[in-house]
């Protein structure tokens, strides 16, 4: 007798996801803010591909980073989306448009871009590596990012999530938690796990209340940002990637 198939829940997960795009749409960015760019409109067709392909069917993890970087998610739509990886590993294609307004230092050329998002690279490498590829990975985890814009200074500076004034991050964070809890109640992960600092408190701030309630929520760990800027990551962030996710019970 087959095993039953599991449910496709990738119809409900674009739906919630378009929600957020039209919502962040809406909100409005001032200075230091000169540029945003949303992927999820640009780059929809390969973020809708990578959704229906590789995350279609409830999860055991859910692994959240904070946005896309400009070299990566912003190219591809696919999060720590390095141009390699989602070609070679996660085996997407198709065309990327252009945000309306760009940045002349900051191009989007799609899966073109001869950039490489070091993120990218160490994180799907790493899971490629020790999971038997993207089939295997794919399994049990899914990879997402709490925020899907990209914010650039006049001088082409990323500007990440965290570094937007209170006054004009709460319309934009409001959106991400309440599709993030659409995508949790979705997938029923066992584990969320916070790549990087920001991910993991938002993770805290939105399911610490839930377990103070008496309900249910998945347990919460953190990975280590693979990002070029942290000292730590540079220093191995593969072995530190796999001791944190031992060590806190998420791999065993």
């Amino acid at each position: 007798m087959s095993a039953k198939k599991a449910p496709d829940i990738s119809d409900a997960v674009l739906a919630a996801t378009l929600e957020l795009r039209d919502a962040v749409n809406r909100c409005r960015f001032p200075a230091p803010v000169a540029y945003v760019y949303n992927p999820l409109d640009y780059a929809w067709p390969l973020h809708e591909q990578y959704v229906r392909r590789w995350g279609a069917t409830e999860r055991r993890v859910l692994l959240l980073g904070m946005n896309p970087g400009p070299w990566g998610m912003a190219q591809t739509g696919v999060p720590f989306g390095e141009v390699a990886a989602v070609r070679d590993i996660l085996g997407l294609t198709g065309e990327v448009t252009r945000p309306v307004r760009e940045h002349p230092k900051r191009m989007v050329e799609g899966l073109a871009c001869a950039r490489s998002e070091v993120s990218g690279r160490r994180l799907w490498g790493f899971f490629s590596h020790q999971c038997g590829g993207s089939g295997g990975f794919h399994l049990e985890h899914f990879v997402l990012n709490y925020c899907p814009l990209v914010f650039m200074e006049e001088s082409a500076r990323n500007l990440t999530p965290d570094k937007l004034p209170a006054g004009i991050s709460a319309p934009l964070f409001a959106a991400c938690d309440h599709w993030l809890r659409q995508i949790v109640d979705l997938y029923h992960p066992e584990w969320v796990v916070g790549v990087g600092g920001f991910a993991r408190k938002k993770l805290d701030g939105l399911f610490a209340g839930t377990e103070a309630a008496g309900r249910t929520a998945p347990r919460r760990a953190t990975l280590l940002h693979p990002s070029p800027a942290s000292p730590a990551a540079n220093r191995g962030w593969e072995a530190a990637a796999l001791a944190q996710l031992r060590e806190q019970g998420v791999w065993r």
